[in-house]
């Protein structure tokens, strides 16, 4: 038996596209954290069973939840924007069907569609996440992005697009900008809780780190504007991280050293050429042109 598991907050326009790729499993539970909108009539039209749960800001208490509402020996957890398609629902019912008992759980791919397009870089492919499971082996950490606690042998389904979850992630800048404003917030408490201090240096040099971590290391350049774009985003998200935590520090005031500042921005330009010049030569450019970009690397090296 396979039970569906999904949680919602304000998922009306995507909530039946989900629900109705679940018709496979024998049971969809959802769990609502407060939806203000027709989302929670749209989830009793298909007949899926129905709790709620409070607003936490994220999802994994509410997962928790849901998962002692099940009764299947398998469980897949769904988010509301995400479709499971007809290949990916038929291997996990074969799974299911013949029950390993090597196999406790599953990493499934993640097709991630942002601004239109199927991103396969900058970290956003496969994105493996674990959402197959037997009943009592997985858990969440009551924290955002919580990695699951496992019990077992898992293993990861093959990178393929057709049995991929397909997960229509932001469709607009706005849509980002919502969820990076509330995750900020989130992650700036855990981390003034946990005592880290803000600083110049994480201010500087923590959004230039994932900038070239999705762009470069992760080659989101290949996926174009829309990888640029992202890149550029996620590293404002860093910026905005780091300033809730000087907020949460009372807006402390602290001089800004220019020696130091200058220090910090050459090494925020040396990091992002470095890794540039290392790029270009992974394109094998002529004789000439890997010499000048071997020597431009070593000129920008931060090491």
């Amino acid at each position: 038996m396979i039970s569906a598991v999904v949680h919602t907050l304000n998922e009306e326009n995507n909530i039946t596209r989900c629900l109705s790729s679940l018709s496979f499993a024998d049971e969809i539970i959802v769990v609502d954290m407060g939806s203000k909108d027709g989302t929670v009539a749209r989830v009793k039209e298909t007949g899926a069973r129905v709790y709620h749960h409070p607003y936490t800001g994220f999802v994994e208490p509410a997962r928790n939840f849901a998962l002692n509402k099940a009764r299947g020996d398998w469980i897949l957890v769904a988010d509301a924007d995400e479709e499971v398609p007809r290949p990916l629902s038929l291997l996990l019912a074969e799974i299911a069907g013949k029950n390993e008992s090597a196999v406790n759980f599953y990493r499934i791919p993640r097709k991630n569609l942002v601004f239109g397009k199927w991103i396969k870089h900058a970290g956003w492919w496969p994105d493996y996440q674990i959402r197959f499971f037997r009943k009592g082996t997985i858990s969440w950490i009551d924290k955002l992005h919580g990695v699951p606690i496992t019990t077992g042998e898992g293993r990861e389904l093959p990178q393929q697009e057709e049995s991929a979850l397909i997960h229509y992630h932001y469709q607009t800048v706005e849509q980002f900008l919502e969820r990076m404003n509330r995750y900020s917030t989130i992650q700036a408490k855990e981390m003034y809780l946990s005592n880290r201090k803000f600083s110049l240096d994480m201010l500087m040099l923590n959004p230039a780190n994932e900038f070239v971590r999705r762009f470069f290391l992760y080659e989101g350049y290949r996926d174009g504007l829309h990888g640029l774009s992202l890149s550029l985003l996620q590293a404002l998200s860093e910026t905005v991280v780091a300033l809730k935590l000087w907020e949460l520090s009372n807006f402390q005031q602290e001089a800004v050293n220019l020696d130091s500042f200058a220090k910090l921005a050459d090494k925020e330009s040396r990091l992002r050429k470095y890794w540039l010049y290392n790029e270009l030569l992974k394109k094998k450019p002529g004789i000439l042109r890997e010499l000048i970009y071997r020597f431009m690397r070593k000129v920008a090296s931060y090491a």
